[in-house]
């Protein structure tokens, strides 16, 4: 086991699952549009605009705390050096 992972902070960890569960939501919605139907939702009325909006951001969620997660893992591993 790598030397640095005992010095990753809980933010490492909090932004790893962020990441993983926007990722997972975002191809989620990208194939499959109407999931958010099976709650009783339609804020968009069935046009779809809100699914693709949902994509976007979802997107971006996960692009940034994959950055941020990334950041901790360097920091860690730059301590140990």
């Amino acid at each position: 086991m790598p030397e640095h992972l005992a010095l990753l902070r809980r933010r490492f960890w909090f932004e790893a699952a962020l990441a993983t569960a926007t990722g997972l939501l975002f191809v989620v919605t990208l194939f499959w549009h109407d999931w958010l139907e099976l709650f009783g939702l339609d804020p968009d009325g069935g046009d779809g605009s809100a699914e693709w909006l949902i994509v976007a951001v979802l997107g971006v969620i996960c692009v940034t705390s994959t950055l941020w997660a990334r950041h901790e893992w360097r920091r860690a591993a730059m301590d140990t050096a």
